[in-house]
């Protein structure tokens, strides 16, 4: 179990559950250090005031807010602890919605809670299978390293999951981004989809990162002292397809070829083509249930 990032307690209506709150992901990127290639000696980075050219230690250094160009004003660490922060300690459930009326781009990182002694097993009990059995989520706030934030309570398993959340405000309008309108025709809406269900999964799980497994093979190879076998080629690129339904089935194609056997790709029935203007639609939120993981 991964050591607690802080303790604190959920609370709703009269009801509190006292939690310990971990980190529910965990990052396998292989990262690299900045060395001088003559001697491989690490490069170090220094904090040095561009005033007076001087270096700095910690405790030296503060916090100071650009009002104007130049203009700098310090905020104390004392005037920071003095800020009305209630959730400092909390996770104040605040309201409860349909999952599915919560847009995923809103998300952000996730973490587990955990209860926190034996008095918080019947209420975290509680509270998970409330939300179970409602298919609800908990909208929430919660402080984290020294703001207020906007959370999610969702179930993963048998256990309470906490997602960050971007405030409203923050999540910028698409709308200028969507192409103009074009014309498409039904047969090519139809090849699309049948090259989704060609493409479907039963989940996600199954996936891995082919490009850090390559690297952790290059990095073993001459922490051993011997040089990495070279890469493989990676397949030639095709000539590129200009004809959209020239595209589609030759993808349906390939993925026949390395699809199982059971997978089943039915032919499309031949039809006059009709044609349908895709019009330019305002924004619109997309409407899925949140994923924990």
């Amino acid at each position: 179990m991964p050591s607690s990032i802080w303790r604190g307690a959920i609370s709703f209506g009269l009801v509190t559950i006292p939690i310990r709150v971990v980190t529910a992901t965990q990052s396998h990127a292989i990262a690299f250090r900045q060395v001088h290639l003559a001697d491989m000696g690490r490069i170090r980075y220094r904090k040095v005031c561009e005033l007076d050219g001087q270096e700095l230690q910690d405790e030296e250094i503060g916090k100071g807010y650009e009002v104007s160009k130049g203009h700098l004003v310090e905020v104390t660490d004392d005037e920071l602890a003095d800020m009305p922060l209630p959730t400092a300690k909390a996770v104040d459930i605040v309201a409860f919605v349909d999952a599915d009326e919560i847009d995923p781009i809103r998300l952000g990182d996730s973490y587990y809670l955990a209860a926190d002694g034996a008095v918080a097993g019947k209420p975290y009990t509680l509270l998970r299978e409330a939300l179970k059995r409602s298919s609800k989520v908990a909208v929430a706030k919660f402080a984290l390293r020294g703001r207020e934030r906007l959370g999610l309570l969702s179930i993963r398993d048998d256990a309470l999951v906490l997602h960050s959340m971007h405030w409203p405000d923050e999540i910028r309008d698409p709308a200028e981004l969507a192409p103009s309108a074009v014309d498409l025709d039904d047969d090519e809406i139809e090849r699309a989809m049948q090259l989704m269900d060609s493409m479907a999964a039963d989940d996600a799980s199954g996936f891995r990162d082919d490009y850090r497994d390559a690297l952790e093979e290059v990095i073993t190879a001459k922490a051993e002292g011997h040089e990495p076998a070279p890469a493989a080629s990676p397949d030639p690129k095709e000539g590129r397809v200009v004809d959209l339904m020239a595209a589609l089935e030759q993808s349906v194609s390939k993925v026949r070829e390395s699809r199982s056997k059971d997978a089943t790709v039915h032919d499309m029935p031949k039809r006059p083509a009709k044609k349908t203007t895709a019009k330019k639609a305002p924004a619109k939120k997309t409407s899925r249930k949140p994923r924990s993981a």
